[in-house]
């Protein structure tokens, strides 16, 4: 299946000279976000990442990577944006373009020997990445890799992630 032809391309958003790659529209189609899923399943149980727990991050992650943890039978934690988790929480602060953001996890959600599988809608820089696997690093969990549906793939963010398996359906 051509995902690229259910992802909508939205020149100039959310600036000018950005391309948007919004995936509305390939959530909307049923059998495609069906493919999605059981590709996503099936290069994960290839690679042998067989997660405890899948980790989504905020927000786009959670609608991925919820049906993934049903389909490889885990457990899903979201990682949130400060201030969105009601209890204690572990957090990491890392670098934007211009300043800085914060990434939280509940404290009670994870443990040391938990093994995670990272997911995310789309990789550009890498910088979100980065910092979910340092925070889930910092716990002691051991991340297994990373899966996205859309890697913008000159904008380098694989090269910050740690060794482990990327996989990525679509490439821009």
């Amino acid at each position: 299946m051509d995902l690229k032809a259910l992802i909508r391309d939205i020149p100039d958003f959310p600036k000018p000279g950005i391309m948007f790659r919004d995936i509305t529209t390939l959530l909307s189609h049923g059998e495609g976000l069906r493919y999605t899923i059981d590709t996503l399943t099936e290069k994960c149980q290839t690679a042998g990442l067989i997660p405890d727990y899948v980790v989504g991050m905020e927000s786009r992650g959670f609608l991925f990577g919820v049906p993934l943890a049903y389909q490889l039978q885990a457990g899903f934690v979201p990682v949130r944006k400060p201030g969105k988790l009601p209890a204690a929480v572990h957090q990491v602060e890392y670098e934007l373009e211009y300043g800085t953001d914060r990434l939280e996890i509940h404290q009670d959600a994870l443990a040391d020997h938990h093994r995670v599988l990272i997911v995310d809608d789309l990789i550009a820089t890498g910088g979100t990445a980065k910092a979910t696997a340092d925070l889930l690093e910092k716990i002691g969990c051991e991340v297994l890799g990373f899966a996205f549906i859309i890697e913008l793939t000159g904008l380098g963010g694989r090269e910050k992630l740690p060794d482990v398996p990327i996989i990525t359906l679509v490439d821009y």
